[in-house]
C-alpha cells in the first residue's frame, strides 16, 4: 500500500481543507492483515516537556516498561518519535544513535512464548498478501484437524526483529488479546498461534474483500451519508465490545478494517492488535503508539484511555464523509502540531450539504478535551445512526465511572444533577434507558449496586480479567448505597462534561437551575458549603467560595450550580 497524500494547508485554522485521498502505489499488494505504510507511526512518544501543559507533567499509572530513562531534545516530534520507535522494537540503522532499554543488553531475552511448534505440520504457507513494519503476513491453507482444507491469513513475525523485551511483550499481549476476544462478527477470528526457533504464527480468518481504504479509493474518496452509517456502526460495534473487556486498540484506520469478501454488502472486520493494550476504566496509558492521521491529542500528552480510539474513529468519519483528513501536514511534525492546535475545517463542501446530525456525529468525537467526546455505545446511539437496523446499544463503562462518582458526591451535588436530568430530551434518556436495561432492574424498577457486576460478568471475555475491568467493577458493586431507580439513575449517570460540548448546554444549565431553584435551593453558610464540598482548613474558603453564593438571599448562584454539577475537590480549590 502507498502513502495517502493531500493538498498541504498553510494555515491550520483558516485554509481550505479540502485536500482529497489519493493513492501511490507501490509493489505491494492491496490485502492485508497488517498495516503496510511504509512510513509508519508507531511509537513511544515526544517528551511532555515539548507540551507545557500536558497532563503528562502529573503523576499518572504508567504502562510497564514505557518510561523514559533520560531526556531528548530534537525539535522535531517526528524525529523524537523515530528515535523512540527504535526504542521500543531495536530497530535502530548503522548512523543511529543507540538507545539503552535498562540492562537489556546485559540480559539474554527470553522470546520462547510456550506456543504449538507444530506449524510446518498444520499448514501450508502460500503467497504473502501484505507487510507490516515488523512482520508480514501471508496465506496458508490447513492441512489437518477440522479446519483441513480451509484458507487462512498467518500473520509471520520474525524473532530476530524482538531485539527489546517491550517488542516480545507486545506480540505476547496481541495473541493473548485476539484470543480473548475472537468471536465477535466484526473482528477477524483468531484460530491459533505458533512458534519455531525463527518466528512466531499468529493464525486468523482470512478476509479477501481488501480495505477499508481501498473501498473508500474506490468510490471516489468518500461515502454517501447511509454507506458512511453501515461502516461506521460497524466500527463501533466491535470498538465497544473491545472497550467493555478494557482493551485499547490504539492504531484504529482504514487501513486496519478489512472486508471478509468482496461482495457490496460483506461485514467489516478489525484487524492488527499489535499496538492493543489492557487500560483499567481509573488508569491512564503514557506510551504514545499509532498512527499520525489517526492519533489523538490526549496520545501526544501521554495521558490517555478507551477515549483515544474515539478520536481515531472520528478522524475515519470524517474522511468516509467529505474525502479529506481533518488534519493534514507536510511533516509528521505538522500533523502532531495540527491535532494539538487546529480544528477539522465543517464550514466548506461537501459538509455544508450534509445532514446536521452527520456534522455533530463527527464534531462530538473530534472533541480535544476527551472527557467530552462520546464513547462508543454513546455514538451508536447518536440520532445520526438513530433507526438503523444493526444498532444494539452495549453495555457502557463510563456508566461505571460516572456511577461510582455519583455515589461518592456530597447530598448538595447529588440534588443538583438531578436537576439537570430533569432536562434531558427523549434521544437523551432513551441511551440511559438501553443502559438502565442493561443493567438488569428488578420488576420493581430498581437497580441494586451488585446489578453492576452481574452486567459485565455477563458481558465478560477472558480479557476482562486481563485487563482488571473486573477488579474495578467489584470495587463499584461493593459501594455501600441504596438501590437506584431510573429517575436518580439518570442523575448518576449523566455527563456533565458531554452535555457541555453540545450548543444546547446553556439551556439546560438555565432550565437544570430552574428546577433547582424550585426543589433543591436553599440558603447556606460559606462554612456549610466548604463542609459539604469537603474542603479542609487549608482551603481559603470565603476567597473562593464567595461568588457560588447570592449574596441577597443565601442560596447558590447559578455559577456556583454550574461549578457544583462538574464536581470539585479540596485540590480544585487549592490550585485555584
Amino acid at each position: 500500500m502507498g502513502l495517502c497524500h493531500g493538498k498541504p494547508i498553510e494555515n491550520q485554522n483558516h485554509e481550505s481543507n479540502n485536500h482529497t485521498l489519493s493513492i501511490e502505489t507501490d509493489s505491494q499488494p492491496t490485502n492485508s492483515h497488517t498495516s503496510k505504510s511504509s512510513n509508519p507511526f508507531y511509537s513511544p512518544s515526544p517528551l511532555p516537556s515539548l507540551f507545557k501543559y500536558s497532563p503528562a507533567i502529573s503523576s499518572v499509572s504508567s504502562t510497564p516498561l514505557r518510561i523514559f530513562k533520560r531526556p531528548f531534545p530534537p525539535p522535531s516530534p517526528a524525529k523524537h518519535i523515530r528515535a523512540l520507535l527504535a526504542r521500543r522494537h531495536g530497530s535502530v540503522k548503522p548512523n543511529e544513535a543507540t538507545i539503552p532499554e535498562g540492562n537489556e543488553s546485559e540480559i539474554a531475552l527470553d522470546k520462547n512464548y510456550g506456543f504449538s511448534k507444530q506449524f510446518v505440520s498444520h499448514y501450508d504457507l502460500g503467497e504473502e498478501v501484505g507487510r507490516g513494519h515488523f512482520g508480514y503476513t501471508c496465506s496458508a491453507k490447513a492441512k489437518k484437524g477440522n479446519m483441513k482444507g480451509q484458507d487462512v491469513a498467518v500473520k509471520v513475525i520474525p524473532k530476530s526483529k524482538m531485539t527489546t523485551a517491550i517488542a516480545i511483550e507486545d506480540v505476547r499481549r496481541e495473541v493473548q488479546i485476539l484470543r480473548a476476544l475472537s468471536g465477535h462478527k466484526n473482528l477477524v477470528q483468531f484460530y491459533d498461534a505458533y512458534e519455531d526457533d525463527e518466528n512466531v504464527y499468529v493464525v486468523m480468518e482470512l478476509c479477501n474483500g481488501g480495505e477499508l481504504l481501498d473501498r473508500i479509493l474506490s468510490r471516489g474518496g468518500k461515502y454517501s451519508e447511509d454507506d458512511a452509517k453501515t461502516v461506521m456502526v460497524q466500527i463501533l460495534n466491535v470498538v465497544a465490545y473491545c472497550h467493555l473487556q478494557g482493551v485499547v486498540h490504539r492504531d484504529l484506520k482504514p487501513e486496519n478494517f478489512l472486508f471478509a469478501t468482496k461482495e457490496e454488502n460483506s461485514p467489516l472486520k478489525a484487524i492488527d492488535f499489535g499496538l492493543s493494550d489492557y487500560v483499567k476504566p481509573d488508569e491512564r496509558l503514557n506510551d504514545i503508539v499509532g498512527s499520525a492521521y489517526y492519533v489523538a491529542p490526549e496520545v501526544l500528552h501521554r495521558s490517555y484511555g478507551t477515549e483515544a480510539d474515539m478520536w481515531s474513529i472520528g478522524v475515519i468519519a470524517y474522511i468516509l464523509l467529505c474525502g479529506s483528513r481533518p488534519f493534514w501536514a507536510r511533516t509528521e511534525s505538522g500533523i502532531f502540531r495540527a491535532v494539538l492546535k487546529a480544528d477539522p475545517i465543517f464550514d466548506d463542501a461537501p459538509w455544508t450539504s450534509l445532514s446536521p446530525e452527520a456534522i455533530d456525529f463527527v464534531k462530538r468525537l473530534l472533541n480535544k478535551d476527551y472527557r467530552k467526546r462520546l464513547t462508543a455505545a454513546q455514538a451508536l446511539s447518536h440520532p445520526w445512526l438513530a433507526n438503523h437496523h444493526e444498532i444494539k446499544i452495549p453495555l457502557d463503562m463510563i456508566v461505571y465511572k460516572l456511577v461510582k462518582v455519583y455515589i461518592c458526591s456530597s447530598s448538595l451535588r447529588k440534588s443538583a444533577l438531578g436537576a439537570l436530568a430533569k432536562t434531558l430530551t427523549v434521544a437523551q434518556l432513551a441511551y440511559l434507558r438501553e443502559q438502565f436495561t442493561l443493567l438488569g432492574p428488578s420488576k420493581n424498577g430498581f437497580i441494586s449496586m451488585s446489578n453492576f457486576k452481574l452486567a459485565v460478568i455477563k458481558n465478560s471475555t477472558d480479557a476482562v480479567k486481563d485487563s482488571r475491568v473486573l477488579d474495578y467493577v467489584s470495587m463499584v458493586s461493593s459501594l455501600q448505597y441504596r438501590k437506584l431507580d431510573f429517575e436518580e439513575f439518570c442523575a448518576a449517570a449523566i455527563s456533565v462534561h458531554q452535555l457541555e460540548a453540545m450548543d444546547c448546554w446553556e439551556q439546560h444549565a438555565r432550565r437544570a437551575y430552574e428546577f433547582f431553584e424550585k426543589d433543591g435551593n436553599r440558603p447556606i453558610m460559606i462554612e456549610e458549603l466548604a463542609s459539604e464540598l469537603g474542603l479542609g482548613p487549608s482551603v481559603p474558603v470565603h476567597v473562593v467560595l464567595q461568588d457560588w453564593i447570592r449574596h441577597a438571599d443565601g442560596k447558590l448562584s447559578f455559577l456556583g450550580f454550574v461549578r457544583l454539577l462538574h464536581g470539585v475537590s479540596s485540590r480544585t480549590f487549592q490550585k485555584a
